[in-house]
């Protein structure tokens, strides 16, 4: 476990949170993934998390690890057709990672979800959070519609709210 990222964790405040997930970039966020589901017949979740505490933060829980959990704990993967995505960002590791139920994963692979996760890092750096996040929405939308492209009827089955933990 390493201290200076428990310390990172600790110290990490959620008005810093706040400030950069205002409601109204949650609300864009919302509306984003909405206008992606309509090009596709996918399950697409956005989770945002300013930082661990508790278990997670003292077990030292990866990143990865993390959205694993999330993405059991939100039923992503009860999908009809096992293409939910979950796009789950760790704040204060500043940390992207996308997990795909089997169906998607299977036709976009590791090597295509770790590309999108890079990209929206990038925009991190540079302070872009919404920019970030709306252009990996996009991304796993292209790659949503690509595979499973929509069909009349098609239930929204999952909730498009994003999830601020």
């Amino acid at each position: 476990m390493g201290i200076k990222r428990i310390g990172w964790h600790l110290l990490h405040h959620p008005w810093q949170m706040k400030r950069i997930f205002t409601p109204d970039v949650l609300a864009r966020i919302e509306q984003a993934i909405k206008d992606g589901e309509r090009t596709h017949a996918g399950q697409l979740r956005f989770v945002v998390e300013g930082a661990l505490d508790g278990r997670p933060l003292w077990r030292d829980q990866p990143p990865r690890e993390r959205a694993l959990d999330l993405f059991s704990h939100l039923r992503i993967w009860d999908t009809a057709h096992n293409n939910g995505v979950l796009i789950y960002l760790l704040l204060a590791d500043r940390d992207v990672e996308i997990i795909a139920d089997r169906g998607i994963h299977d036709r976009v692979g590791a090597a295509g979800w770790e590309a999108i996760c890079r990209a929206m890092e990038a925009e991190f750096r540079q302070g872009h959070f919404e920019q970030g996040v709306m252009q990996g929405i996009a991304a796993v939308s292209r790659e949503l519609a690509r595979h499973y492209p929509p069909h009349a009827g098609d239930p929204n089955e999952l909730p498009d709210a994003p999830v601020v933990l």
